[in-house]
């Protein structure tokens, strides 16, 4: 069974304006139309069992209407093996009864982007947000790291992730990217052992570029094998959660890239799928 914990669908209204603005800002050209259809199919490409659908909330305002059309999908997209996660922005005042609504809904997690949302995550919105979350038993996936589109501060550092951890000390804590994009030396130096989990999404190269977008000094930088191999085995293969960042990297070609990276068959089961599914509460 294989499970990417890491992905994102637009509605098809939407999709493809989505998709030029941000794949130009990136310079890294989408994988699939960015539809939870063109996520299906890519699955079935690739044999992966499910999807974890992630949405980014960059206003207050996006919060209940998202949220409401993700609980008006999850039973049709279930049905295909996309799973969904919530949303939540660090402003938004009733962050306690949405997080409330989306448990007793049957949602499972949510993402915080902190540099979509242009606030660190260190700062008391976002830890009172996360807080929240662990006592209700949800699990909380943050964007980690540099965003390759909106470089020019790393919103959720390892220092502030450290911070998170000692203050608020969440359960079922998931960085994104490998602990901290494109951040990798201090991943491995400071971070990695840390009780919390890391998903592989968009670390692992190749990139495809986006024809003539505008110069991004990321745009090219991948974790190497080796030092994704070194993070793996510091920090625990059981802590380690397959992901893709679909539809920003191809599923099958992302799924034959890890196979071939360096773990044991053992461990590539436990990574491809135990651990998420044990973590999501899925069968085995």
């Amino acid at each position: 069974m294989i499970i990417d914990f890491h992905v994102h669908t637009f509605p098809e209204t939407i999709s493809g304006r989505v998709l030029e603005k941000l794949g130009k800002a990136a310079g890294v050209m989408p994988a699939t139309n960015g539809t939870a259809q063109g996520l299906s199919v890519s699955m079935k490409e690739a044999g992966v069992t499910y999807s974890v659908n992630l949405p980014v909330m960059t206003s207050t305002e996006q919060v209940l209407s998202v949220n409401n059309s993700l609980l008006q999908s999850k039973e049709t997209w279930e049905s295909m093996g996309i799973l969904t996660f919530g949303g939540m922005h660090p402003d938004f005042s009733d962050y306690r009864g949405e997080l409330h609504r989306l448990k007793e809904s049957g949602i499972l997690g949510i993402k915080l982007h902190p540099a979509y949302q242009r606030v660190d995550l260190d700062d008391i919105r976002m830890k009172r947000i996360i807080a929240c979350a662990s006592e209700l038993g949800l699990i909380t996936l943050i964007h980690a790291g540099i965003d390759i589109g909106l470089y020019e501060h790393n919103y959720s550092s390892v220092a502030q992730i450290l911070s998170v951890l000692k203050e608020v000390r969440p359960e079922k804590f998931v960085l994104a990217h490998m602990g901290n994009w494109a951040r990798w030396e201090e991943v491995e130096r400071d971070l990695a052992g840390a009780p919390l989990f890391m998903d592989t999404a968009f670390s692992i190269g190749p990139l495809d570029a986006y024809p003539n977008a505008p110069s991004n000094p990321y745009s090219n930088i991948v974790l190497e094998d080796g030092a994704f191999l070194r993070i793996v085995k510091k920090h625990g293969t059981d802590r380690i959660l397959f992901a893709t960042d679909s539809p920003w990297q191809p599923q099958k070609r992302y799924v034959e890239r890890f196979l071939n990276i360096g773990l044991t068959e053992s461990e590539q089961r436990m990574v491809l799928g135990e651990n998420a599914a044990k973590l999501l509460g899925l069968p085995g």
